[in-house]
């Protein structure tokens, strides 16, 4: 994810649907306006794809003493990047204006859809489905939602469902030492009776109910609770007072009990819903992984570690050795370092940091050809079960255990340093630094020392002007 910051705009450029935005977007239509910022459809003129651009004014901000919470946002769509959560593309800024460069979701609104009537319940499951695998993924990064609603869930091209407007989230950081939350937050209808008791609450507990309040609406085309008279309603759900629609299955009916259970401490739990008989009906749990700002999907075709797509199990060593070798021969020759690349290799004249995103990691010189490189990175994934991704002469692998950061990603790159050495990077792209140190100093170190040396004695001229095993 890209972010910049534009010191200097014509007064032109900076109003909106005025020839283009900082020279990269064109600006359209205006798709919906707040207190603070408006939301235009654009395009971006290099590529051609729509956006949606939410333009917040600087001033009102600060009148607001909103800038924490502007930042707190940012943060939070850069923690949670899953296909089934509006992606936040970039962040731009001029004097007076802040641009959101956000994902343009053409679909609309799921509460448009309901709003003509009860969904069929294989279409109401699916959209279930993919809320809660979504509202999974911001919980194991520590952000809860606190305004899940049919008007903050909307449709793609595909149909499928998109959460957004995390305005109202809240991240762990900001529990309390008594463990909850005490922010009295969130949509009438959709609001947890706990929140009402304004006792302190679990977010992720919140979440849940007002999910079961989606899936109620989505099933039955009207809310659980509703009143003309605003007490009334808070009154009902703090009694949890509502009844089911007799075309609701018997199934649906025991869900939808766990899910607007009035205790928290009972209540149903994310992972419970994914084990429910009628949850499961259908249900894919979505694999991806994100590559050059976009997500891919994982193949059908991995097996369970995600680490090999293709089966060595039944195969000979020498039908190995040659599977191995026609996998490697057309392998494109590794990028050549110039002069600049090998200066920044010294930790006095490192420019890098102007260059590319800081973040853990090491490099290291080889003598091994890029094929031993590569496969010696394979069977360190193999062992902990991280899957490995290649493209030309580099390398993503990522494990499967969640995080309050996500999983732990690392990328490697090789580097040509002369015909018989070649230079591999290591920087850690996602995940917590502790466990990437961890995984580096018990795994990969010890696995890749053997490479460090390998034919280097008897290739090498002169190579000390490179630090090896140097951290960034």
């Amino acid at each position: 994810m890209a972010f910049a910051a534009v010191a200097r705009t014509s007064k032109k450029d900076s109003n909106a649907g005025q020839g283009l935005l900082l020279g990269r977007y064109k600006l359209g239509k205006l798709l919906g306006h707040g207190a603070f910022a408006k939301v235009y459809q654009a395009r971006n003129v290099k590529s051609g794809e729509s956006v949606a651009i939410k333009v917040l004014d600087k001033e009102k901000i600060l009148k607001g003493g909103m800038i924490a919470h502007i930042k707190r946002e940012i943060a939070i769509l850069r923690r949670v990047r899953h296909p089934n959560i509006v992606q936040l593309f970039e962040v731009m800024a001029t004097k007076s204006k802040i641009y959101f460069v956000m994902e343009y979701v053409h679909g609309g609104e799921l509460f448009n859809k309901v709003s003509k009537g009860r969904l069929k319940e294989s279409v109401a499951r699916k959209y279930f489905q993919q809320l809660i695998s979504a509202v999974n993924f911001c919980h194991a990064r520590g952000v809860y939602h606190r305004d899940l609603k049919p008007e903050n869930l909307l449709l793609d091209d595909n149909g499928d469902l998109k959460v957004s407007d995390f305005g109202l989230s809240a991240v762990s950081d900001q529990i309390r030492q008594d463990g909850l939350f005490h922010t009295f937050c969130g949509t009438p209808a959709y609001v947890a009776p706990e929140i009402l008791g304004r006792k302190g609450y679990d977010a992720a507990k919140v979440d849940i109910w007002s999910c079961g309040v989606i899936l109620f609406v989505l099933m039955a085309g009207y809310l659980p609770f509703n009143d003309q008279n605003l007490m009334a309603m808070y009154k009902k759900i703090y009694r949890g007072e509502f009844r089911c629609p007799r075309w609701f299955s018997s199934e649906l009916v025991r869900l939808l009990t766990k899910l607007l259970d009035t205790h928290p401490e009972t209540r149903i739990t994310i992972p419970e819903i994914m084990e429910n008989r009628w949850f499961r009906k259908g249900f894919k749990h979505i694999k991806f992984y994100i590559e050059d700002d976009k997500f891919c999907s994982v193949e059908e075709a991995d097996d369970d570690s995600g680490s090999y797509t293709t089966d060595h199990s039944s195969m000979s060593e020498s039908e190995t050795e040659i599977e191995t070798r026609n996998r490697f021969c057309s392998l494109p020759r590794p990028a050549s370092l110039n002069a600049f690349d090998i200066i920044s290799f010294s930790p006095g004249f490192n420019l890098s940091g102007l260059f590319e995103e800081g973040g853990e990691g090491s490099r290291f010189v080889s003598g091994a050809s890029v094929s031993r490189i590569i496969s010696k990175f394979e069977e360190i994934a193999k062992v902990v079960c991280f899957t490995v991704r290649k493209k030309v002469c580099r390398l993503s692998l990522e494990g499967c255990r969640e995080g309050v950061k996500g999983p732990l990603t690392i990328a490697a790159e090789i580097f040509e340093l002369t015909p018989s050495l070649v230079v591999v990077e290591i920087k850690k792209k996602g995940g917590d630094r502790g466990e990437f140190e961890e995984f580096y100093n018990r795994e990969l170190k010890p696995g890749l020392e053997n490479l460090m040396m390998e034919k280097s004695l008897s290739t090498a001229t002169d190579d000390s002007f490179v630090p090896t095993d140097s951290e960034l």
